[in-house]
């Protein structure tokens, strides 16, 4: 007769608390860079050339996918989803300077004949009127004679080249543009700012740090928050970008 004989199945060890959590937040950690690379990027406003639209403290999330799944090394499109339209608020590589971003609205589009008479932009012959751009100066710059003129109120006529655009900030009188240094290629497109997800305004010229400083110390003089020196701006947070 044979004998039965019993299996017993041993309890799996639990990991210790240590390697739980740190699995845990190398998943995070790479769930956060994937999405980072190819979807969902994060900037900050630090000038004020597109006000109103965008001011001084805005943080923005960006969709990376708008134009394109690029390449998070060398920002070389791998699949193509689309391309920059006119009237996007879309952000990009400095032509002129790799390591900068900027975030400006495109205007003219490949093939467009783009033109400026006194502060009015006219693409294709036609008025093009964009209805967050503000003017508060109310002097008009002839159109430029020499290189080292400004061509900020009258300029071209200029056709923009195949996949290339022409980017303009809302604040006309106080953007830096490709008015002043060209066309924006495709391939220095990062993505189409969507919404406003934090801002905060604090005295000029002072970082996030500084100014925050600056209102915690009213919270321990005074006993009060010092909102002169760093306040929430929450009316702005969650308004979509147009």
């Amino acid at each position: 007769m044979k004998s039965k004989e019993t299996t017993l199945r041993s309890r799996p060890q639990k990991k210790p608390f240590w390697r739980e959590y740190g699995e845990s937040l190398v998943i995070a950690v790479i769930l956060a860079l994937i999405l980072r690379a190819f979807l969902v990027q994060a900037f900050s406003i630090p000038s004020g050339s597109m006000e109103p639209t965008l001011r001084i403290g805005d943080y923005l999330l960006v969709t990376k996918y708008s134009y394109g799944i690029r390449n998070p090394f060398n920002n070389k499109i791998l699949i193509h989803t689309g391309t920059p339209h006119r009237g996007d608020v879309a952000v990009f590589i400095f032509p002129q300077d790799p390591t900068k971003d900027f975030i400006k609205r495109v205007i003219g589009v490949p093939g467009d004949r783009i033109q400026i008479i006194n502060k009015k932009v006219y693409i294709n012959g036609k008025l093009y009127v964009t209805p967050q751009a503000v003017f508060d100066d109310p002097t008009v710059i002839p159109a430029p004679q020499t290189p080292t003129e400004s061509p900020r109120d009258n300029f071209g006529p200029v056709v923009v080249p195949p996949r290339s655009y022409f980017c303009m900030g809302d604040n006309r009188d106080h953007s830096y543009d490709s008015r002043f240094w060209g066309y924006v290629p495709l391939a220095n497109f990062l993505g189409k700012a969507q919404i406003i997800y934090f801002s905060w305004k604090g005295p000029p010229g002072e970082s996030f740090i500084q100014a925050f400083a600056g209102g915690f110390k009213g919270l321990i003089y005074h006993f009060h928050w010092n909102t002169k020196d760093f306040s929430v701006r929450w009316d702005r947070i969650g308004r979509i970008i147009h």
